[in-house]
């Protein structure tokens, strides 16, 4: 097969693929049910990123998404929930749909406030509401796996977002984990010098308190760094005695989903 060949066969799977995208995305649209573009496409959409994505991540409430599976199921895709907790799938010939409710650590639930704050655009020629650009930092700040790291997104989204974010909702969003935030806004300032303005200065004046008061309180035996990644801190959990951050009371995980998500690391979705 020559190259010219090969780059036609890929170009039509691509094109079919989203083909397959498109008709989701016009099924769930028809019916009404409510749900937001996010991932790449919606980052294309606020940043211009060229990026190609393989898939698509549509977000919807946590119970709406048996109904969206369900729909689909209908219509000839092939559907399941691997992760009850956050994440179902949607699939058919070469498109996949990631239906998601949550966070893989348990944090971002997709609640109310994701669709009173979303913005319009259009995806794949169809007119759709996307993830609201704080509500994408929230998620991708706490994605920081060997394998998939999300940091770039969060400073390209505040690289291009900054100036009409709605800070004191970004900063509630990060109330209980203000370390992630700060950490995120620190690294911008050293990515991009030139564009320190696109963060308030009374942002970082905000979170800089919060994280004194933090190193001043009483350690705890906890590891938090299973929200950042569900991998690389095992051991501290499994081997060293810390208390797993992703776990009730702490944190909003059960041991089971927990278990569910660990076992499937080598899948990497």
């Amino acid at each position: 097969m020559t190259p010219e060949t090969t780059r036609d066969v890929m170009s039509s799977q691509n094109e079919a693929a989203d083909g397959e995208r498109r008709e989701l995305l016009m099924l769930v649209s028809a019916s009404k049910m409510p749900f937001l573009i996010g991932g790449t496409h919606a980052l294309r959409e606020y940043t211009d990123n060229t990026r190609r994505t393989k898939d698509l991540d549509l977000f919807v409430r946590p119970g709406d998404v048996l109904h969206v599976l369900e729909l689909c199921k209908e219509h000839g895709f092939h559907v399941e929930l691997p992760f009850p907790h956050w994440l179902g799938k949607v699939h058919r010939g070469g498109q996949l749909t990631d239906v998601i409710f949550g966070s893989g650590n348990g944090i971002a639930i997709v609640d109310d406030s994701w669709f009173t704050h979303a913005r319009c655009g259009e995806v794949l020629g169809v007119p759709v509401r996307l993830c609201p650009p704080e509500e994408m930092i929230w998620s991708k700040a706490f994605v920081q796996e060997r394998e998939r790291f999300d940091g770039a997104d969060v400073l390209h989204l505040l690289r291009a977002l900054g100036a009409s974010l709605d800070w004191p909702r970004l900063l509630q969003r990060f109330d209980s984990h203000p370390h992630v935030l700060l950490a995120h806004l620190v690294m911008f300032d050293f990515v991009y010098p030139d564009q320190h303005h696109q963060v308030p200065n009374w942002v970082i004046e905000e979170l800089m308190p919060r994280f004194l008061r933090a190193r001043a309180e009483r350690a705890v035996p906890i590891c938090n760094g299973t929200l950042l990644s569900r991998e690389q801190y095992l051991d501290d959990v499994e081997k060293c005695g810390y208390w797993d951050g992703r776990l009730e009371p702490v944190g909003r995980m059960t041991q089971e989903e927990i278990d569910i998500w660990t076992a499937a690391i080598d899948e990497k979705p």
